[in-house]
C-alpha cells in the first residue's frame, strides 16, 4: 500500500479519531501540521453538530473542512458548501412516530443549535458531550416550523438497532436512516449522507477518489468510505464496516488514524 498520491484525508470522529474518552490526541495535531505543510487537506466528518466538531478541533478549525450532522451540512470556515434541510411536515410526522417508542430521547438538529424536550438529567448530561449549543423546549413540534433542521437524532440507552430501528426502517424510501452508534439512530433528508457531502469537498478541491483517504467505524460512514480508494475501518468498527472498507487499521484507543497518517507522511516524503 503506497499512500504517496493521497491529497485529502477524511475522518469520522466518535469511535475513530476520538478515543474512548472523547479526546483527540496531541499526536494527531502534530501530524496535522505536517499534513498542512505538504498541502494535504483534512476533513472531519461526523454525526455531531458543527459546533461540537469544531470544539474538539478548535486549534485547527479554520484550516479544515467539516461535514456535520451525517452530511446534512458541509462547511469550510464560515462558508457553507452544502446543506440538506428536512421539511417541517416530515419532522412533525417523525416526532409523532418516535414518541410512540418507549425509552427514546428525540433531538432536532439545526444548523446552529439542537432542540430537545427531554428534561431527564442523565440524558442531558450525556447529550451535552455531542451538542454544545441547545435549547430545552416543552414541545418539539412547536419549533419544527420556526427553524431549519438537518437531522433528527434519537437515543436509546440500550440499543438503537434493536429498539428504534424496527419502528422506522419502513421510512427509508423517504429518509436516510442510519444507526450511527450503539445508542444513536439518525434520520436525515434522503440525499444527506457523508458520501454526498464528501463529493462536494472533493469537487471544491478538484481531488479524486483515488487521491482520498477515509476512516470510519459505523453505518453512517458507509457512503463516504465508498468515495475513497484508501478506505479504512477501525479495528473497533462494526463488522459491516470492516467488510466494506479496503483496509483495517488499529482501534481508536490505539491510534489507528494516527498510525496510518504517519505512514502517509513517510510515503509522501519518499516520493
Amino acid at each position: 500500500m503506497n499512500l504517496s498520491k493521497v491529497k485529502l484525508v477524511v475522518s469520522d470522529m466518535d469511535g475513530t479519531l476520538l478515543n474512548s474518552k472523547g479526546e483527540v490526541s496531541n499526536l494527531f495535531f502534530d501530524l496535522f501540521k505536517q499534513l498542512k505543510e505538504k498541502n494535504i487537506h483534512f476533513t472531519a466528518a461526523s454525526g455531531r453538530q458543527y459546533n461540537s466538531i469544531v470544539h474538539k478541533l478548535d486549534t485547527i478549525k479554520e484550516d479544515i473542512f467539516v461535514i456535520a450532522e451525517n452530511g446534512g451540512m458541509a462547511k469550510k470556515g464560515t462558508q457553507v458548501l452544502k446543506m440538506n434541510v428536512l421539511e417541517a411536515e416530515k419532522i412533525k410526522q417523525l416526532i409523532s412516530i418516535l414518541r410512540e417508542i418507549e425509552g427514546v430521547h428525540i433531538v432536532l438538529c439545526g444548523k446552529d443549535k439542537a432542540f430537545i424536550e427531554s428534561k431527564n438529567k442523565d440524558f442531558i448530561t450525556l447529550f451535552q458531550e455531542y451538542y454544545q449549543s441547545y435549547n430545552v423546549v416543552d414541545n418539539l413540534v412547536s419549533v419544527a416550523e420556526t427553524h431549519d433542521f438537518l437531522k433528527i437524532a434519537v437515543y436509546h440507552y440500550t440499543s438503537s438497532e434493536k429498539y428504534i430501528y424496527p419502528h422506522v426502517k419502513d421510512l427509508s424510501s423517504d429518509f436516510l436512516i442510519k444507526i450511527s452508534s450503539k445508542n444513536w439512530l439518525d434520520i436525515s433528508d434522503a440525499k444527506a449522507n457523508k458520501g454526498n457531502a464528501l463529493r462536494e469537498v472533493q469537487a471544491q478541491l478538484n481531488i479524486t477518489k483515488e487521491e482520498t483517504m477515509v476512516f470510519g467505524d459505523y453505518h453512517n460512514d458507509i457512503e463516504m468510505l465508498q468515495e475513497a480508494d484508501f478506505s479504512f475501518a477501525m479495528k473497533n468498527a462494526h463488522k459491516d464496516i470492516k467488510e466494506i472498507a479496503n483496509y483495517i487499521t488499529e482501534s481508536n484507543d490505539n491510534f489507528g488514524v494516527e498510525k496510518v497518517l504517519t505512514k502517509l507522511l513517510k510515503d509522501q516524503t519518499t516520493v
